[in-house]
Parts: C-alpha cells; structure tokens; sequence
C-alpha cells in the first residue's frame, strides 16, 4: 500500500473539475469472434486510437490467478516489495515514473517478456515459487496470442497483402515487449477531504511509445482517452474485456493514419485500481517508417525512419507529457 503524508502529496498533480469530464459512451467494440472485426477494428484505430475487445479468448483462470498473485504482491510490506526494485527500469517502482520528474500516485511492477528474468527478478521476494512464475507466463502467452490476432486483422483490415507485417514484430523472438503491473490504491487524504471537484493523478498523460498496448484492469474507474478535440472522456472499467491502445510507432508505420492515443488514469479517494498492460515492442534493431504498401500515390512520408532502440532511448529521455514524436516528424501532421 502506498502511504503518503499532506507534506508529500502536494507535489502531486490534480485535475480539476473532473466531473465535467463526460463518459466514453461510444467506444468501440470489438468482438473477434465476428468476421466484422476486422473493419472495426481499423475505424477504431482512425477515429480514437482505441478500443475494446470482447471474445478475446484469453484463459479468465490465467487471467483470476495473476490478478489474485499482483494483489498479494501489492498487498506485502513495502520493504518487502523493494526487494523486487529499484526499477532500472525494470523491476518495483513507486511514486516514481522515470528519470525525468514524473510522479503518479501508483506503485507498479515492470517485467521482461522473459520468464528467467522475471523468475530472477521476484525470487528475493517470493523465493523459487515456480508456480508464481508460471501463473505470469501462462496469463502473457494468452496475450501475446490476442494480440497477434488483432495485429493480423488489423493487416487484414487495411488490405496488406502481407497478413503477418505487424504480428511477426511480436513473435519476433527479438521482440522487445515487456508488461507492467499497476496499482493505484486508494488516497485517504482525498477521502479525509472530500474533493468533490478534484482528482489525484495516478499515471500523467502519455501515449505508449509502443506498436499497441493491450490492457485490462479491475472493476475500478479511472482511465481516461484525449479525443481529437482534445477533452478528456473517462473509459468505463470492464473486468472481463480487453482496451486496445495504439502507440507512436504504429502510429509512424500508418503515416499518421492512425493515431496514438493520449491517456491518463486519476487515483481517487476510495477505491483501488489494479491494471495489467502487455505492451508490443519490436526487435530494438527494427527500422520503423511508414509501410510503402499504405502510401497513396505521391503520399509523402511524415516521418524520418528510425529504429526501435532509438526512438525508445529518446521515449525514455522525456517527460510523459511530452510529444515523443515531434522529433521525428519530417512534416507536420495535421
């Protein structure tokens, strides 16, 4: 549990007038069961940058038994989870996000896609429990596989003829795909005070550096999705579907046709929010640049080609809020 006394949390961020923040009413669905999935899936990624998954196929024990084991883990002394840190960045962090002055009201565990490292990093906490670890790789091999479906319907969608562009990034054995454990208790001075008009932020603004990030969380609200014009909506929790999160470098191999999506979650003063996000890297050694193959004729590119490592040393040099890809625009998107 994360306690922090007044003195501390006034370097906190508030969002003000939170209750004027509408509800995502309309997001999108997508049921992969359904051949339709595919075009919903592309008009979603055009329109918001986001959307939901239903049918996804993803074990629900797999998915009971990681949340019981990432409960109990938070729910450990906090001299007893620090063992698992300090992040570098992988590993246990609290308050801190990065290096750049980022602080949420969230502790967060962030691992490899790599059972022996992850086994190595949690065994000073738990010990050689291998069925805690095999819980872990059991839940991320049902996720890694929903995502190379919907990457392939995403390439079915947009007509490549190549179905697997954007899966075999993925299942890639270079991939450089990691998932992350967050958790957002409750803050007992917003309770003690009842801010009615206000909300803590639990993760700042951002959009995930990433190919796409695939998410779930408790029956807890609190992430909210920028639109086009720029308001704040707040996602509904749906303890039994997956949130889609297009990132930068899908966003940079469309050529701006889909957009990442900007995000934020808000802590709040009575209920706890536990998150889990896969987040699809590629290799570090791939080039990222707009696929010729969804170039219109005499489309310029409006993005330099770089590789993953670079844009990912560059995402980890920034402040949250900034605009990663400012500095790799060739033109300015609209």
């Amino acid at each position: 549990m994360v306690v922090l006394s007044k003195q501390t949390t006034e370097r906190y961020s508030y969002i003000k007038n939170c209750n004027k923040t509408s509800t995502f009413s309309t997001i999108p669905v997508v049921d992969l069961s359904k051949p339709e999935a595919k075009v919903t899936i592309v008009k979603a990624c055009e329109e918001f940058g986001f959307f939901k998954v239903i049918n996804h196929g993803v074990s629900i024990e797999a998915i009971l038994k990681l949340e019981s084991e990432a409960i109990n883990f938070f729910s450990l002394p906090h001299n007893q989870k620090e063992k698992a840190g300090p992040p570098n960045p992988f590993g246990y962090g609290n308050k801190k996000i990065g290096v750049n002055g980022d602080f949420g009201w969230v502790e967060y565990l962030l691992l490899k896609n790599n059972q022996d490292y992850n086994s190595m990093r949690l065994s000073s906490v738990f010990g050689q429990t291998t069925d805690k670890f095999s819980v872990l790789n059991e839940y991320m091999c049902g996720v890694r596989k929903m995502g190379c479906d919907i990457l392939e319907l995403m390439a079915e969608g947009l007509n490549i003829e190549e179905k697997n562009v954007f899966s075999k990034l993925l299942m890639d054995k270079e991939s450089d795909s990691i998932f992350r454990l967050n958790h957002y208790p409750p803050c007992p001075e917003m309770a003690l005070d009842n801010k009615n008009d206000e909300k803590l932020i639990g993760f700042g603004e951002h959009t995930d550096p990433q190919i796409i990030s695939l998410m779930r969380s408790n029956n807890t609200s609190g992430l909210q999705i920028c639109l086009k014009d720029r308001s704040w909506v707040s996602v509904p929790p749906d303890y039994n579907s997956f949130f889609i999160n297009v990132g930068d470098s899908l966003q940079v191999m469309t050529n701006g046709r889909f957009r990442s999506v900007r995000h934020r979650v808000l802590a709040n003063g009575s209920d706890s929010r536990l998150s889990m996000i896969y987040f699809v890297g590629p290799p570090l050694s791939q080039k990222i640049a707009p696929l010729s193959c969804l170039m219109k004729r005499n489309e310029e590119s409006l993005y330099k080609e770089f590789t993953w490592f670079d844009y990912k040393k560059s995402a980890y040099a920034s402040r949250l809020a900034d605009n990663r890809l400012s500095h790799f625009e060739r033109i300015a998107a609209s």
